[in-house]
């Protein structure tokens, strides 16, 4: 059996999962977080057990960790350094930016392995990122906030329209598949040409300039790395029609936030759809709370109710792999950090 442990630790808290302690409010996460639970903890426990595994208290024998803190970069490192025998270390989130540098530090190490539960949310952040768009196009923004009855008739519909979308992970992957009864034609856009299988056309990061221009709707499921930070700028915007819209559901450091204020109040664009800002939590006051054509969510495509058990089956096919199989799904490169 694979001894796997499991912590929570969040600023010096730590919890074995055996304990099924939950956060104080002190311990809380930050919006956009997982929140771990006892109740989800339940779920990582059962999970690890039908997978072959037995949960343990760190120690020597450690050969996973399941590390359900969004932070504690720095005990995360701690950790490591103190037990070298761990293989394998799961993190709760699609997005470790947060942990690239601890990452980095083992990138010529032969473990841990590292894992992310980049695929496993596939399912709710499409959802989410259609509702945006969806919203965006009927110009919802202003809708809710109107007071009296409108009488100009105003709205896109997504039906036939050009998608490009910014990414080739299982996020964009479900977003083609959630498009298909709108007649969508979809352009990928990513790091390489390789074509993905139900996209129109394929393209090279470095071809984003190509494709803006005839692109009505814009969606960004990207990993946040230093080569894509602020990849959406002044430049962008102004290659995109004034009927276009953004959306983002990955991070907010991927668009230049200033710029896009100063785009939407320019009407350059339609309307953008943000799940993620940058900053983030979006200060009280920004001028994108007040934005007409701006939909914004606080980082919640996925909930802790509808990713817990996504993340479950995710930790039972990793300990599986840990317990023999070898074959780890979500694997993160430690050198690129995602």
């Amino acid at each position: 059996m694979a001894p796997v442990s499991s912590t929570n630790a969040t600023r010096g808290h730590r919890a074995v999962l055996t304990e099924s302690a939950p956060l104080d409010a002190e311990h809380r996460p930050t919006p956009g977080a997982i929140s771990i639970g006892p109740e989800s903890t339940e779920l990582f426990e059962t999970a690890v057990r039908e997978a072959g595994g037995t949960l343990v208290p760190l120690g020597d024998e450690t050969r996973g960790l399941m590390w359900l803190s969004h932070r504690a970069v720095d005990e995360l490192d701690e950790v490591l350094q103190a037990h070298p025998g761990i293989e394998w270390v799961q993190m709760p989130m699609a997005g470790v930016d947060m942990f690239a540098g601890v990452m980095a530090k083992y990138a010529d190490r032969p473990k841990p392995l590292w894992t992310s539960a980049k695929g496993a949310y596939s399912e709710p952040v499409a959802e989410h990122a259609l509702a945006l768009a969806l919203g965006l196009l009927r110009v919802f923004p202003e809708r809710v906030r109107a007071e009296s009855w409108a009488t100009v008739p105003k709205g896109i519909s997504l039906y036939g329209l050009n998608v490009v979308i910014v990414g080739a992970g299982g996020i964009a992957l479900e977003i083609m598949r959630l498009l298909e009864p709108f007649d969508t034609t979809v352009t990928i856009v990513r790091r390489s040409t390789t074509p993905v299988a139900g996209a129109s056309r394929t393209v090279a990061a470095s071809s984003l300039a190509e494709v803006l221009p005839d692109a009505d709707v814009v969606i960004v499921a990207a990993a946040m790395t230093t080569d894509t930070s602020k990849m959406f700028g002044a430049t962008e915007f102004a290659l995109m029609k004034e009927s276009a819209i953004l959306v983002n559901i990955a991070r907010g450091g991927l668009v230049d936030t200033d710029a896009l204020v100063e785009a939407l109040r320019s009407e350059r664009l339609w309307g953008a759809g943000l799940d993620v800002t940058d900053p983030e939590p979006l200060p009280d006051g920004h001028p994108l709370w007040t934005e007409p054509r701006a939909l914004i969510t606080p980082h919640q495509a996925d909930t802790p109710e509808m990713t817990a058990p996504l993340l479950a089956e995710r930790i039972r096919h990793n300990v599986r792999a840990l317990a023999g199989d070898g074959e780890f799904i979500g694997v993160v490169d430690p050198a690129a950090g995602y």
